[in-house]
Parts: structure tokens; C-alpha cells; sequence
């Protein structure tokens, strides 16, 4: 029987509350579709922070490299632990040791939930580098606490690092509507921009069949919001693709359907997993936090693992459950708790059975 082991890192906040939800909607997949899925949790967060001194164990990498994913729920308690602690003790030492360098973000609006636009026919997959650029860390600052204080932060590109997200998006672009849409600031940035573009261009001759065209950030960023339908498959920096997800998450309603794949797509070693809505310490422990954010990442995670029934039957699910509109968390103008909803999409799960056929 096909058996994957998944390291379960709840975190902080509501990430508790929706890997559990998580997790016993993976549980339901993997029963009814035939595999078996091994969890370990990892009680790594800004608690253990506080306790040992560092989010993760020293040998924490090491103990990663035995899974076949990460499932992540949220990190960060800005009032005991700042962020820039718990980012750079967790989730970029995990992303750079196993270089998840595509990390891949799906927007569309499901059926039944309240957008905010007119727009409701779009399907944005949103592929943002995520190694390098403008968050490699390098940098300083001098003269601490003088009116002479500089700080520099030095963005970085590699030819390599860039021509193999442009590679990861046009292939992406070939299984969907063959449009990519490349994001820069050259008219401004001569230096990593021009690069980038330079590069794009380059790539493109490999891939005739796929549509190229070239944006700046800030037009593109307005196209998001006046244009969605007109977007297939974006491909930008880390910076620009940070911003723009979030974009993306608003249109298709909220950070409660921002999902998230962290990935290398060659590598063998785990790739990670994780919804972007953050911890919201305000919502900890109220059960009202909406949970499909990382019901959407375990179905990308599913699909990573080859286990595209299983993948497909969340995603269709979750669907089923926002088009009626009975069980809808706080977000979303109802009183759902987060197991409600999960335990409605399994339900629905249960009663969709005769849709799919065993693999």
C-alpha cells in the first residue's frame, strides 16, 4: 500500500486548530482512496522559542529529510517572539536547506463565496520565486543609533535561480491555457529587472507554444484587481510574487482560501505545504478560523505526492461545501467552527463517492 510520512508543524495560533482539521480531512482521503498517511507532529513554534531559545531543534533539518512532506499551519507571536525571529528560524532555514524554490499559490473564486469584484471567471496560479531575490538576507547595517545609521539590503539574482522559475512556470503554463505573464520593474530596476527580462526572453524560445507577456508590477497589480480573467500563469521575484499573492488572496475572498505549495520540483526531499493567512493570535483557540486555506495546501500537497483522486475529491468537496452556503466560518458572515467545516467537507467527500474510481 502506498504510505507517505508527513511532518505536521501546527505552529503557532490557529495553525493548531487547522492542521487538526487539516488532518482528519487527509485521513478520510487517504481511507478512501487507499493509501496510507503516516503524521508526526513537531511542536516547533514560537512556544519552543521561548522555552529552548530557537524555533527548531539544531538538528531540526535533519530530522526533516525523513518525510515525504511538511504540513505546516502558521508560525509567528509577534508579542513574545518578532517576526523576523520566527521567519528566519523556521520557515526560511526549511525552504533554503531543502531549495523549495517554486512556491506556488492558486487563485479562483469558489463557487459561492462572496468576492469582492464583478469579475467571478478567473484562475490565477501565481508561481513566486522563493530563495533569492530581494529576500536572500544580504545586507547590514551600520553606525546602530546615529544619525549616521545606513541600512543596505542587497536583492539577489542568480541565472540559474531565475531561469528555473521562468522553466517551472512555463511548464505550468503548457498544462493549463499555454499564457504566462512575467512580472518586473525594468523601467526602474536596470540592473536584476533587465536580467530577469533578459532571461525570460531567452526561455521563451523553448517554449513557442506558451503566449509571453511582460509586465511591470504596479500594472500588473492593477490588472489583478480590473482584469483577473485575462491571467493564467504569473511568474515573478519573491518580493513582487509576495505582494501579488496577496492580491490574489483578496480577490477570491480572503486569506481564509490562501493556499500554498512550497516546492522543488526535483529533488527528493520533502517539499512543504501551508496556508499564508499567519497565526491570528486575536482567533487562537476560538475555533473560528476558516480551515480550507490548508484543506486547498493538503490537496497541492496530495497532488505532489501523486495522489491526484485524493487531491481532487478535497478540492471538489470544499467546493461543494461553499456553493451551498450552510457552513460558513466567521469570515465569511456565519458562525461555522473550523472542524464544522472540515467535517462537512468529508461529508460531502462521503456522499460524492461514486464520482471517482480507485486508482
Amino acid at each position: 500500500m502506498r504510505t507517505y510520512n508527513v511532518a505536521l508543524i501546527p505552529g503557532d495560533g490557529i495553525g493548531v486548530e487547522v492542521i487538526d482539521a487539516a488532518w482528519s480531512v487527509l485521513s478520510a482521503a487517504a481511507d478512501r482512496f487507499g493509501f496510507v498517511l503516516n503524521g508526526i507532529e513537531l511542536d516547533w513554534s514560537c512556544n519552543y522559542y521561548l522555552k529552548y531559545g530557537r524555533m527548531m531543534p539544531e538538528d531540526g533539518i535533519e530530522q526533516l529529510r525523513a518525510f515525504d512532506a511538511i504540513l505546516l499551519g502558521a508560525v509567528g507571536w509577534p508579542l513574545s517572539v518578532p517576526d523576523s525571529v520566527s521567519l528566519h528560524g523556521l520557515l526560511l532555514p526549511i525552504r533554503k536547506a531543502f531549495d523549495l524554490y517554486a512556491n506556488v499559490r492558486p487563485h479562483r473564486l469558489l463557487a459561492g463565496v462572496p468576492g469582492p469584484l464583478r469579475a467571478r471567471d478567473f484562475d490565477i496560479l501565481c508561481i513566486r520565486e522563493n530563495t533569492e531575490g530581494e529576500y536572500s538576507g544580504a545586507g547590514g547595517r551600520l553606525h546602530q543609533g546615529t544619525q549616521e545609521e545606513v541600512a543596505v539590503e542587497t536583492s539577489i539574482f542568480t541565472r540559474r535561480g531565475v531561469e528555473r522559475i521562468l522553466r517551472f512556470g512555463f511548464e505550468q503554463a503548457r498544462q493549463r491555457r499555454k499564457k504566462l505573464a512575467s512580472v518586473t520593474k525594468s523601467n526602474a530596476q536596470k540592473h536584476s529587472m533587465v536580467f530577469w527580462d533578459e532571461i525570460t526572453e531567452a526561455v521563451s524560445a523553448d517554449y513557442p507554444d506558451v503566449s509571453v507577456t511582460r509586465y511591470h508590477v504596479d500594472a500588473i497589480a492593477a490588472r489583478f484587481i480590473m482584469q483577473p480573467e485575462t491571467l493564467d500563469v504569473v511568474v515573478a521575484s519573491n518580493l513582487f510574487g509576495d505582494i501579488l499573492t496577496d492580491i490574489g488572496a483578496a480577490i477570491q475572498g480572503g486569506l481564509g482560501f490562501a493556499a500554498s505549495a512550497n516546492l522543488n520540483p526535483v529533488s527528493r526531499g520533502p517539499s512543504m505545504f501551508e496556508p499564508v493567512h499567519g497565526s491570528a493570535p486575536d482567533l487562537a483557540g476560538r475555533g473560528k478560523a476558516n480551515p480550507l486555506a490548508t484543506l486547498w495546501s493538503s490537496a497541492l500537497m496530495l497532488e505532489h505526492l501523486g495522489e491526484h483522486l485524493g487531491s481532487r475529491a478535497i478540492l471538489d468537496a470544499m467546493e461543494k461545501v461553499t456553493a451551498a452556503g450552510e457552513v460558513r466560518t466567521p469570515d465569511l458572515g456565519g458562525s461555522a467552527t473550523t472542524n464544522d467545516v472540515a467535517n462537512a467537507v468529508i461529508a460531502q467527500m462521503q456522499v460524492s463517492r461514486s464520482g471517482y474510481l480507485r486508482p
